[in-house]
């Protein structure tokens, strides 16, 4: 979790240095890490004159000119800069396909569960059904607990739920990795050498996670050798299994999640929801089981959205940025439709295909150039890359910014 690839055990120290309980393989609160960072940036700003000017305001538009670009802000004027990096993360949750108009624009549902408030107005008195399986519903389904609701039902395709950490398994080691990796060329040939390590590896002694864990150095570029055909056919076929595997609870998160399954306050099903009718005081929700069996009806008093941050089409929807740099043809979806189409060095491709050179980005839209994007080990990684080019480009420059 540490801020500098160089440096793996820096947000270990400072958060031992406030805690001394806290150990490496700890998990510590999500606060504690916005501490981190926000110590980092002081540091930054106190380590010399000028060097970092904070502006609080919303961005409405970035606009290349012909030395830069102009960043244009709701109520602080205009900025103009050599470069724009855009370094936004996670974008507010999409409403689900399945779910009905009539139910989304009702006071019966909530879109975005972390928008301050969301979950204020849900009904103590019955369950309530939660839309996803993945690590949000996690969060909210223990959220909703600890405020007295008497139960939720949550609901995906495959009903898979993310596998919990493991602090007493060793660090993953190169020879935990797939031998056959370096030569697959499909999906399914990649997901047969996985199950494969895992076999001989557990047969071992060792751990699932520590295959998994190995392939992460090198997953943008295995991402890249399968193309385009084979990663669509591994987003809808195997991401889902990739995912719970790979994007793990906290081990005291997953033992909450066990404890109200255990006492059935929390069902997981793999269904399909086929319909949701808001009533006056509650949603009759049909769900079709996976694998077959009738319909079935699940009232209950609420419908929380829980399947996580949105893709493109919805960041355009929900960013007036990246909706105006779209409509200017300077930035464009990637050809996967998961995220943004951002060059290995950082810079955001426009409609023509090409780079447009004043313009970056770092965060997790790159999932569909590298196939991963979300934890810090590999945002820390793209941070620093384009940091150091427009180090090199600007940094002699006088009155760059």
């Amino acid at each position: 979790m540490s801020a500098f690839p160089e440096d793996p055990g820096h947000f270990a120290r400072f958060a031992a240095e406030r805690d001394p309980s806290v150990t490496p393989t700890a998990f510590v609160r999500r606060s504690v890490y916005g501490e981190y960072l926000g110590h980092l940036l002081a540091d930054a700003v106190a380590s010399g004159p000028n060097r970092l000017d904070r502006v609080v305001d919303g961005v409405t538009g970035v606009e290349p000119v012909q030395s830069g670009v102009i960043v244009r802000t709701e109520s602080r004027g205009d900025f103009r800069a050599d470069h724009a990096v855009l370094a936004f993360g996670h974008q507010p949750p999409a409403d689900p396909p399945e779910l009905p108009a009539a139910l989304t624009r009702s006071r019966l549902y909530v879109r975005d569960p972390w928008a301050v408030g969301a979950l204020d107005e849900v009904p103590r008195d019955r369950p309530v059904l939660l839309v996803g399986t993945g690590l949000t519903m996690f969060d909210i389904a223990i959220d909703l607990s600890a405020r007295g609701v008497s139960g939720a039902v949550a609901v995906s395709r495959r009903g898979l739920t993310p596998c919990p950490h493991d602090p007493s398994v060793p660090p993953a080691a190169p020879g935990h990795r797939p031998e056959d990796l370096d030569r697959v060329q499909t999906a399914g040939e990649c997901v047969r050498a996985v199950r494969s390590r895992v076999r001989a590896v557990t047969a071992a002694g060792g751990d699932w996670r520590q295959v998994v864990d190995s392939i992460r150095p090198v997953t943008p570029e295995l991402w890249r050798r399968l193309g385009r055909r084979e990663q669509d056919r591994f987003l809808r076929h195997a991401r889902p299994f990739w995912d719970v595997h790979r994007h793990r609870a906290a081990p005291e998160t997953a033992a909450a999640i066990e404890r109200l399954r255990s006492t059935e306050w929390l069902t997981v099903r793999a269904a399909r929801i086929t319909d949701a009718r808001p009533d006056q005081d509650h949603v009759e929700v049909r769900l079709l089981p996976r694998g077959g069996g009738p319909k079935e009806v699940q009232p209950v008093g609420m419908v929380v959205n829980c399947t996580g941050p949105a893709t493109t089409a919805a960041v355009a929807e929900a960013n007036p940025v990246i909706a105006s740099l779209f409509a200017l043809g300077l930035a464009r979806p990637d050809p996967l439709g998961v995220g943004l189409d951002v060059a290995e060095t950082g810079e955001m491709i426009g409609a023509d295909g090409n780079p447009t050179v004043v313009l970056s980005y770092v965060g997790p839209q790159v999932r569909g150039r590298d196939g991963e994007g979300t934890a810090v080990p590999e945002l820390r990684e793209h941070a620093a890359r384009v940091a150091a080019r427009l180090a090199r480009v600007y940094g002699g420059e006088a009155g760059g910014g």
